[in-house]
């Protein structure tokens, strides 16, 4: 077995980060992960006991982010591979008939959010010089759809937002905006209906995402990647 790595997992107690949080477990690494579904967390957490770190909190606020970064650091170190995966998406309408209730949470959580766990981390990842950031895109990042506008919006600035960010910073970091690919998750279910089970469920995504994610590195840096 590979030595076992820290990762940190935003978005962790459903879909997509569920799936990796058990999988890189299953592989003998430790998990630190956030969500703001306490139940789901209390779940994963019962189920994976020492091996996974798991707190309640909203990645669009700040100080909550602040503080559960601040226990991960001290617990589990700098994390070797850190994954924003926390998004939400609108409900499936045109731009103009959202209301701004129903708009903003798509931006502060899938933009201010990011930004905000990237703050935190990246100091701690500066000083050991080491570590890859994966903030989780789609291929509505790079493409667009009627009805989900705000959702491609955040989707196209995480793009952007990384590969400037890989700029930024030093040798021996990486940052990567990544795609995951079309998987057959609850936000899929809530666009497509039942097209969506014609996609790879989160498990079975996780089976090939995961050691794809395991090998990035400083080479990567900047890449606009996609999970095949």
């Amino acid at each position: 077995m590979n030595q076992s790595r820290s990762i940190v997992i935003t978005g962790v107690a459903r879909g997509l980060g569920r799936a990796m949080a058990e999988r890189f477990i299953a592989l003998g690494h430790r998990v630190a992960g956030c969500s703001r579904d306490a139940a789901m967390l209390d779940k994963l957490g019962t189920a994976q006991g020492k091996a996974g770190h798991f707190s309640q909190v909203d990645v669009a606020d700040d100080h909550q982010v602040a503080a559960w970064a601040k226990r991960v650091l001290a617990e589990f170190g700098t994390p070797d591979l850190l994954l924003n995966n926390a998004a939400i998406i609108n409900r499936s309408a045109p731009l103009w008939e959202l209301s701004a209730a129903e708009f903003d949470p798509v931006i502060d959580i899938n933009i201010k959010g990011v930004t905000n766990v990237l703050r935190q981390f990246i100091p701690a990842m500066i000083g050991a010089g080491r570590g890859v950031i994966v903030n989780f895109s789609s291929g509505w990042g790079r493409s667009v759809s009627p009805e989900v506008a705000p959702y491609c919006a955040t989707k196209w600035a995480i793009e952007g937002m990384t590969r400037a960010l890989a700029e930024e910073l030093p040798r021996g970091i990486a940052a990567v905006p990544l795609n995951p690919g079309v998987i057959n998750t609850e936000m899929l279910q809530s666009c497509w209906g039942e097209g969506a089970s014609s996609f790879p469920n989160a498990a079975e995504w996780a089976e090939r995402a995961v050691p794809f994610l395991l090998k990035l590195g400083p080479k990567d840096n900047g890449r606009p990647l996609t999970v095949s």
